[in-house]
């Protein structure tokens, strides 16, 4: 028995390149996970928010092209909150401390921002809304805090969001019971500057008593307008060529409200600022969803709409509008 089991044969060793080539893969493996792990962790921010923007986890809002909800009879009311973290020499207020909104009804709101200090700063906005639930739903147009925003020396500007929040809000158990929530933002300094826009594309606030500006009314309109109206097509809303002086409903091809059909009235200073105040009070049954608040901003719109006006009639050739 001991003989046999001297002179059975040894069992065969891996050689040194078969352990070195082993070795190789289990290290390489290791690499990679670990490459996986470090790009996770770099990125995981980012892929935070990417995640929250798109479920709107945590409370963070949602972003959307635009308006595709029916607006619903139930009301909710919207609350707005702002900080900056400390150190940063701004100044950031709501302009308004609440909106009361039907679900699916557009709501145009403002902040106001100030930088204090001597020298421009580029600013970022993190945000979302309590009760966290409501985030989802919570649905932004058009904000400042969709980029990094960049603010001159001891310049002022009003800073428009855009929102909605979605009638889908009824059928969540979990919210459906929620009428006010809050959306709060925080503003600090941007870890990208070079990545900025310039904040003045937004509202410049006017200092008191100054005359209408038609400058200002272009940037308004852009901010305010722009993402619906056009002055050389139809779009959401009807195209805005030669308005001062033109019939109501009268731009060709598009779907007016069957209230505003059945106006008849030319478009004029006055009518216009009626009507930004709020179509609805203007000719109820209207299809605009969107009003004008501040008599400023109304004021520098309507100097902005009846340059262009003028501008387009003295190319044509067309006699001074009224």
């Amino acid at each position: 028995m001991t003989e046999n089991l001297e002179q059975r044969p040894a069992r065969p060793m891996y050689s040194d390149r078969n352990l070195r080539r082993r070795n190789a893969v289990v290290l390489g493996a290791i690499a990679v996970v670990l490459g996986i792990m470090i790009t996770l962790v770099s990125y995981s921010v980012t892929i935070y928010r990417l995640f929250c923007a798109a479920t709107g986890y945590g409370g963070t809002t949602v972003r959307v092209a635009e308006d595709s909800s029916k607006q619903a009879a139930r009301a909710i009311t919207v609350r707005f909150d702002t900080s900056i973290v400390p150190g940063m020499p701004w100044r950031f207020v709501p302009a308004q401390k609440q909106v009361t909104i039907h679900l699916g009804e557009q709501a145009l709101v403002y902040f106001d921002a100030t930088n204090l200090a001597d020298h421009a700063i580029v600013g970022h906005a993190t945000y979302n809304v309590t009760p966290d639930v409501v985030g989802r739903y919570f649905k932004k147009i058009q904000c400042f805090c969709f980029t990094e925003e960049r603010l001159g020396a001891h310049e002022s500007v009003e800073m428009p969001v855009l929102f909605y929040v979605d009638p889908d809000m009824l059928n969540d158990r979990d919210a459906n019971y929620i009428d006010t929530v809050t959306l709060a933002y925080t503003f600090f300094p941007s870890a990208d500057p070079d990545a900025a826009t310039d904040l003045t594309r937004f509202k410049v606030i006017p200092p008191a008593g100054a005359a209408a500006s038609a400058e200002r009314g272009h940037q308004l309109f852009v901010a305010t307008c722009g993402g619906c109206h056009s002055f050389d097509h139809n779009a959401a809303g009807p195209s805005l060529a030669g308005i001062f002086g033109r019939p109501a409903a009268a731009a060709a091809g598009y779907d007016y409200s069957q209230a505003l059909r059945a106006e008849h009235f030319s478009w004029s200073a006055a009518r216009l600022d009626r009507w930004l105040a709020d179509p609805q009070v203007a000719v109820p049954g209207a299809k605009m969803p969107i009003h004008v608040a501040d008599e400023r901003d109304r004021r520098d719109i309507i100097a902005y709409l009846r340059l262009v006006t003028e501008q387009s009639q003295a190319a044509t050739g067309v006699t001074a509008i009224r």
